[in-house]
């Protein structure tokens, strides 16, 4: 078993920045991709960024790309998601979740790959 919990959210002004963590604990965390989703009331969950277990490989979506960098840790079995010039489209509760099936090297953006998951962090983003 693996368990996932981020922390970081919160309320912020639009053009802030925030950074998300997530600490692992349970099975071995280093050699598997990571990755951030979010869902907004009324939405579907959707693929934010993701992470090859070495760091070197990451994946965006495009609504986020050029504003979020997401990192890890594998020391501190952490990854982290670095969100820059919010805006208030951001808004979702963020999840980060854990596919353990896969390479380790390719960032899958379905959600059905992904096995475990963090119970997620508000992220308000007020205009």
């Amino acid at each position: 078993q693996v368990q996932l919990v981020e922390s970081g959210g919160g309320l912020v002004q639009t053009g802030d920045s925030l950074r998300l963590s997530c600490a692992a604990s349970g099975r071995t965390f280093s050699r598997h991709v990571m990755g951030w989703f979010r869902q907004a009331p009324g939405k579907e969950r959707e693929f934010v960024a993701g992470i090859s277990w070495s760091g070197g490989r990451t994946h965006y979506a495009d609504s986020v790309k050029g504003r979020f960098t997401s990192s890890r840790d594998n020391a501190k079995n952490t990854v982290y998601l670095q969100m820059n010039s919010l805006k208030p489209e951001d808004t979702a509760v963020y999840y980060c979740a854990a596919d353990y099936s896969g390479l380790g090297y390719i960032v899958p953006t379905r959600d059905s790959e992904y096995e475990y998951w963090g119970q997620g962090t508000q992220v308000t983003v007020s205009s």
